[in-house]
């Protein structure tokens, strides 16, 4: 099944995305452990849209994205970056598409919980040589936190530090795993606008997994995985 990019994006208004070629390409994917999970699961993404894939727990969601990402090798199929298989690629090749392209979002945060807010920013400045941008802190309130220890913050605060660091980094491609998890509705749709705002200033792509079914209908295309297979939501 090949995905098209609908007529109209609910946000993005810009010609770009329709007039450049796909960040990424899924072909024919497919994978399984002690039973199958899903099969020939074929789309792209272009720069500056929004995917999002719903469906019920156990359906293989967070899977599919941990191949798409470059986490987890399918059992069958290609992920293309750059015109390139991702997993035909030497190790090293791999993980700098991963630390430099490549952002991920997790359910937990991995977050160093020795180290201060700033301490965790800090070391995603010093990976990619970008300095932190204050206004994104303050789009997500978290600009205050910043002395104050991991341990110390709310679960929701830790998400959003999360989030920073990973977009600090200036990834192409945002891969979110249940990014709103911890957050209540109105700290969860800001992290949204940030998170869509970012795809659309940088030209990059966001691919969400969520259960949060009004948060996905946000994203310019909507997927459901169910019966083996990933259909688009009109």
């Amino acid at each position: 099944m090949k995905m098209e990019v609908m007529g109209e994006h609910k946000h993005n208004n810009s010609p770009i995305a329709e007039e450049q070629s796909s960040l990424l390409d899924a072909k024919n994917i497919s994978h399984e452990f002690d039973y199958k999970l899903f099969e020939n699961i074929t789309f792209s993404i272009k720069p500056q849209e929004s995917i999002s894939i719903i469906g019920m727990s156990g359906s293989g969601k967070s899977t599919l994205l941990n191949i798409l990402s470059s986490l987890l090798r399918p059992k069958s199929g290609e992920i293309i970056y750059n015109n390139k298989d991702i997993y035909k690629l030497k190790k090293k090749e791999l993980l700098n598409i991963r630390r430099e392209d490549f952002g991920i979002i997790f359910q937990a945060h991995y977050l160093f919980r020795g180290f201060s807010a700033n301490d965790n920013l800090k070391i995603a400045t010093l990976l990619s040589g970008n300095d932190v941008d204050s206004e994104l802190l303050e789009k997500l309130n978290i600009e205050f936190v910043l002395k104050q220890s991991v341990g110390e913050l709310s679960g929701g605060q830790q998400q959003r530090l999360s989030i920073a660091r990973v977009l600090t980094k200036k990834p192409k491609i945002i891969f979110a795993d249940e990014p709103t998890g911890n957050l209540d509705k109105v700290t969860a749709q800001i992290v949204m606008d940030t998170l869509f705002d970012y795809i659309k200033n940088n030209n990059a792509a966001l691919i969400l997994v969520t259960h949060e079914n009004d948060l996905a209908m946000q994203c310019d295309k909507v997927y459901k995985l169910e019966n083996l297979q990933l259909k688009e939501l009109e």
